[in-house]
C-alpha cells in the first residue's frame, strides 16, 4: 500500500512540476498568439498562430521594423499585432502622398502593401516620448494603428513581446520577416 501512495506522490509531483514550468515559460519566456483580421497583411493572415517572444524585450528594446504584439485594452484583454516603424524620441510624419518620414527623411520600407490614403494623426508632426513607439499594420489602408487617436503611441509598458514564429498553418510555418 505504501508503494500505492508513493507512485501517486510522485505522478502528483511530476505533473505539478510540468504546470509550473508550463506557466514560467508561458508568463517570462513565450506565449502563442492569434492573429486577428488583416492588418498585417501580406505578412501575417487573419487566423495564423504565431509564437511571441517575451524575452527578448526584457533584456532589450524593440527595434525598427519588429512584428510587436501589444496590450490596446487591458481590461477586456486585446492585443494588437504591428509593425514598429518610429522608435522613442524620433518624430513621425505621413505626407498627403502616403510616404512616411522619421526625423524628417524618408524611411525607407517595403512593408505596406499600398499608399497611406489617411496618415490620420501623423497628418501632423508626431514627437515620440521616451519610453514610445508609432507602429503600423502591414495593410496600411485596412488597420487601426498609432495613426488613430484610440490607439495612438504604444508606450513601452504595453508592448508585451515580439511576433518571431509561425505555428499555423502548416504550408507557412517558419520565422516570421
Amino acid at each position: 500500500m505504501k508503494k500505492f501512495f508513493v507512485g501517486i506522490l510522485k505522478i502528483i509531483v511530476f505533473f505539478a512540476a510540468v504546470f509550473l514550468c508550463a506557466g514560467l515559460i508561458t508568463r517570462y519566456v513565450g506565449h502563442r498568439v492569434v492573429v486577428d483580421g488583416q492588418s498585417m497583411e501580406s505578412t501575417l493572415f487573419d487566423g495564423d498562430s504565431l509564437l511571441m517572444d517575451k524575452l527578448s524585450y526584457t533584456f532589450g528594446e524593440p527595434k525598427r521594423f519588429d512584428i510587436v504584439v501589444f496590450n490596446y485594452d487591458e481590461g477586456a484583454k486585446v492585443y494588437y499585432i504591428k509593425r514598429v516603424i518610429g522608435l522613442p524620441g524620433e518624430t513621425v510624419y505621413i505626407d498627403e502622398n502616403g510616404i512616411i518620414y522619421i526625423d524628417g527623411e524618408v524611411l525607407p520600407e517595403s512593408y505596406g502593401r499600398e499608399v497611406i490614403k489617411n496618415p490620420g494623426r501623423a497628418g501632423e508632426i508626431i514627437t515620440l516620448g521616451p519610453e514610445e513607439y508609432f507602429c503600423l499594420g502591414d495593410n496600411r489602408n485596412n488597420s487601426s494603428d498609432s495613426r488613430m487617436e484610440d490607439v495612438g503611441n504604444i508606450k513601452r509598458a504595453d508592448i508585451r513581446g515580439k511576433a518571431w514564429f509561425r505555428l499555423f498553418p502548416f504550408e507557412r510555418v517558419g520565422i516570421i520577416r
